[in-house]
């Protein structure tokens, strides 16, 4: 599969020198977007979605479904931002962004992206689409945490609707793993798995050897989907090589009004 690369605020990938003394804690936020509309795309709500996820205080955003561009919806919306929504999101608070542009179209396209407090040392975004109708990546960043003996890996995946598609993806997941991933390094996995069967999540749990963090803690993924009653398993986190200490799904308000998926925040020790 192509692997394409998007500008960011991200330096350059170098050997880690340091050793740590103590786990390091991070808190992360996995969230579908949905292009910064409400449900059925009533409402423009992105600013409100920013001040949520402040909110939060994480460190480390993974976002599916963001624009890079509309320039229709930037004609029509008074409060569109001049910015790319990934961006306009990390504004001043995540120093440092990774976009992967997925589905491109003549109005303008749209990715994962990937926003952290902490230097992303380097990313890509691979192209894992099945067909040219489903246009789906997997961006993967390398960041640089203070106090890890390690760098830090972090996947945003979105994959696609049907599992025959899904289960592709995810080989070339376990592949990009086995390439790009060194064995000891921690690594975070995380965003919308359209796995309503949790076929994939046997996968991944047992095949790949990752751990999701809400089954650690609740017993089963949690229901992410549609956000205001949330029956499906859609939206998970996965980790490799990091102690799962708090998992939570923001599906009240304002969470339950600002996208089609209910965000997930988890904090990990590494």
């Amino acid at each position: 599969m192509q692997e394409t690369l998007e500008k960011g605020r991200a330096g350059k990938l170098s050997p880690k020198t340091k050793s740590a003394t103590a786990p390091v804690s991070l808190k992360v936020l996995t969230v579908n977007v949905h292009k910064g509309f409400t449900v059925f795309n009533r409402k423009f709500i992105l600013p409100e979605l920013r001040d949520a996820v402040r909110q939060e205080h994480v460190d480390i955003v993974f976002l599916q479904e963001v624009l890079g561009s509309h320039a229709k919806h930037s004609l029509r919306f008074a409060n569109w931002p001049e910015l790319p929504q990934y961006e306009f999101l990390a504004d001043s608070i995540w120093t440092d962004f990774a976009y992967g542009k997925n589905a491109v179209y003549p109005h303008g396209h749209h990715g994962n992206a990937v926003l952290s407090k902490f230097p992303i040392l380097h990313y890509e975004n691979r192209d894992v689409s099945i067909n040219t109708h489903e246009k789906r990546g997997l961006l993967h960043c390398v960041v640089d945490i203070p106090g890890s003996s390690e760098h830090l890996h972090v996947i945003c995946a979105h994959l696609g609707l049907r599992e025959i598609h899904r289960h592709m993806q995810l080989l070339l997941l376990e592949r990009l793993i086995e390439l790009k991933v060194p064995a000891t390094a921690p690594l975070i996995i995380a965003g919308d798995f359209n796995d309503w069967r949790m076929t994939g999540h046997a996968l991944m749990t047992h095949r790949f050897r990752l751990h999701e963090t809400f089954a650690g803690m609740h017993g089963k993924p949690a229901r992410t989907f549609p956000a205001r009653w949330p029956r499906l398993r859609l939206d998970r986190i996965y980790v490799r090589n990091a102690t799962t200490t708090h998992a939570k799904v923001l599906s009240g308000r304002p969470w339950s009004h600002l996208s089609d998926h209910a965000a997930l925040m988890t904090e990990v020790a590494i």
